[in-house]
Formats: C-alpha cells, sequence, structure tokens
C-alpha cells in the first residue's frame, strides 16, 4: 500500500507573495507511441527549463511492456530531477474507443509513478493549456512550440510531444503561481470540456 505524507507535512520550498521559488514541475503529454516529458524549475520566479524529451512506447508489441516501461522511467526521471508536482494533459474525448482506453491507462500509469513517489498530480484541459502559453484555446501545436522557444529562449525539439508536455509545466506554474487563478484540475478540466463540446456528450 502506498502511504502518502499530508501536504501540510511535505518539505516545500517556501513561498512569498505568490511566488514559488525553488519549484520543480514535471510536465506529462500522455501518449501510446510517444510519451513526452519536461522538468521546470521555478529560478527568481521565473520558470527554467531543466530537461525535456519523449518516452519512445513504439517499440513495445506488447501494451503491458509499454505501461512498464512508462512507470519505470518516469519514476527514474522523478527520483533524478525530484519535482514536487506532476502536471498532465488531460486525455481529449475521440472517437475511438480502444484509443481512448490505451490512453487513459498510459496517463494512469504516469500518475501512479508520480504518486508512489510523494508527487502530487494535477490535470489540465488541452484548451487550457493552449490559452495559457497563446492566449488562443485553439492555437496549433506549432504556434504552441514556437511561443515556448521564445518565452524560454530554448531550442524547442522537432518532437511536439516534448513540447506539448512543456506547455503543460508552464500552464501549471501560470496557474499556481497567479493568487487570482482558478486552480485546473481533474473536475474542471472535465467540465470545460464538456461545456465547450456538448455534441461530444452520450446521452
Amino acid at each position: 500500500m502506498i502511504k502518502r505524507m499530508p501536504i501540510s507535512q511535505r518539505a516545500k520550498p517556501e513561498t512569498r507573495d505568490g511566488e514559488r521559488e525553488g519549484f520543480v514541475v514535471m510536465g506529462i503529454d500522455p501518449g501510446t507511441n510517444l510519451m513526452g516529458y519536461s522538468v521546470v524549475k521555478i529560478v527568481d520566479n521565473n520558470p527554467v527549463v531543466v530537461v525535456m524529451g519523449v518516452i519512445t512506447l513504439g517499440k513495445f508489441g506488447d501494451p503491458y511492456q509499454k505501461l512498464a516501461h512508462i512507470f519505470e522511467r518516469l519514476t527514474a526521471l522523478i527520483k533524478e530531477y525530484k519535482p514536487a508536482e506532476m502536471a498532465l494533459e488531460a486525455p481529449f474525448y475521440g472517437t475511438n474507443v480502444q484509443s481512448m482506453l490505451k490512453l487513459g491507462r498510459a496517463q494512469g500509469v504516469a500518475m501512479a509513478a508520480a504518486l508512489a513517489q510523494n508527487v502530487d498530480v494535477f490535470e489540465y484541459a488541452p484548451t487550457r493549456v493552449k490559452q495559457a502559453i497563446a492566449g488562443n484555446g485553439r492555437a496549433s501545436k506549432e504556434q504552441v512550440a514556437a511561443l515556448l522557444g521564445r518565452l524560454l529562449g530554448v531550442d524547442t525539439p522537432d518532437k511536439l510531444d516534448a513540447t506539448d508536455a512543456l506547455a503543460v509545466a508552464l500552464c501549471h506554474h501560470y496557474t499556481q503561481s497567479s493568487p487570482t487563478a482558478t486552480r485546473c484540475t481533474t473536475k474542471s478540466s472535465w467540465q470545460t470540456f464538456i461545456n465547450q463540446n456538448p455534441n461530444k456528450i452520450i446521452k
């Protein structure tokens, strides 16, 4: 059984005036063939990219081997970079039920890897992430990647899964560091999706 220390007892960086100095956040873009990840550290109240990349899963023919590899790689990354929080992009409803099931499993394993290491987990709707970075919930992945490169002064990789993960981490930082922001967790993420996509709801 996994025992989690109450949030109030965990060692967290001290905050001042809404700052999260020294905080380390991991961003995850869930996927069944490619899973993007990023690690961002808050330095002088500014996000600094520590690492970003992609976990390649296409080489595994067995779906359970994919899940095991996700857990092992994320556990190793968490132990190496010691994030206090993990932010994930919530899966987007599609018409392919099997694809959604596989994606949900991959996301669940990513969550389990974080929770097993006492890392808090947050979810953000795709439109909220794009809104936070580009000011437009319908921005393309390419637009978001280009903006991230300019905002953070880094060369963004060709694989957009990595920049998607970076966008989630940055969205989380903006949300949590703003005293007027509304916390964007699972409940609000799915409610936003439902409000914006009523035709996707099967009654």
